[in-house]
């Protein structure tokens, strides 16, 4: 019994140690986008020719019914961001990506988020209004909106994944990010040619 307690208080250790997030790599297989965890990486890089086309949607975090998808910006780089309010590392990365946002949407880079495990949607819409977020976010706390990606880690918060503009996964981080991890992807993704 006391060597289950102590198997239990490690995993918790470990979970608190890699803030809200867990897993840590991704790889192509088979024409479906499957993560796993090999060595360890937090991010990881796909070339033109392994990139995998992804569509993800799901209802709109402030209107409640209207339904925010990727291909709602066709022809756009998208970021999108998996988050809570609840969870620490996103309430520090939230405004980079507002920055990020910012300085790219002029040059068709957009930010998406996914809200999970907000079991109410005013604490979440709370927190975007008081952080002055303006990019859309997807209102989704049980992950649904996540199965396309096959064996995504939804436990991973805040991860982020980068489409490039024919909406193919360029890049997926499994941590948390500042704004200059992510302007050199996103600007060099923008600046690829048009498919």
């Amino acid at each position: 019994m006391r060597s289950r307690r102590l198997a239990v208080l490690a995993a918790v250790v470990l979970l608190a140690l890699t803030a809200c997030s867990t897993g840590d790599d991704a790889v192509v297989t088979g024409g479906q986008f499957n993560f796993v965890a090999p060595e360890g990486k937090t991010e990881i890089f796909y070339d033109g020719a392994d990139r995998q086309s992804l569509e993800i949607s799901g209802e709109d975090l402030f209107n409640e019914g209207e339904t925010i998808s990727t291909a709602d910006f066709a022809g756009k780089v998208v970021v999108i961001n998996i988050w809570g309010q609840w969870c620490g590392p996103c309430r520090r990365e939230a405004p980079e990506l507002q920055e990020v946002y910012e300085k790219t949407k002029d040059d068709g880079v957009v930010v998406l988020g996914i809200d999970v495990r907000d079991h109410s949607r005013t604490a979440p819409q709370d927190f975007m209004r008081d952080r002055g977020l303006t990019y859309p976010s997807i209102y989704d706390p049980p992950g649904r909106s996540l199965l396309p990606l096959k064996g995504y880690p939804r436990n991973i918060v805040p991860s982020t994944i980068v489409l490039d503009k024919q909406h193919r996964v360029a890049a997926v981080f499994l941590k948390e990010l500042l704004a200059e991890d992510l302007l050199p992807v996103v600007r060099r993704l923008a600046d690829e040619p048009d498919a």
